[in-house]
């Protein structure tokens, strides 16, 4: 299990979190993921057999969300 952390533009209001947490947990091999509206990072769980960060960021950008660098 690997863990990452991001930083995610909209993650401070409701609905694209919303948006983010279904976006997650339906990509194989997310485990978890936790937001935190104060200032949008994003920690996610993921079996690194299964799906590497580069596919989850991309996975995020395809549904309209901004990864922060």
């Amino acid at each position: 299990m690997q863990d990452m952390t991001i930083i995610i533009q909209e993650a401070t209001k409701e609905q694209p979190i919303q948006t983010l947490e279904v976006t997650l947990m339906q990509m194989n091999g997310i485990e978890r993921a936790l937001v935190d509206m104060d200032d949008g990072e994003v920690k996610v769980s993921y079996n690194e057999n299964e799906v590497n960060k580069d596919q989850i960021i991309t996975h995020i950008k395809q549904h309209g969300l901004h990864v922060l660098d």
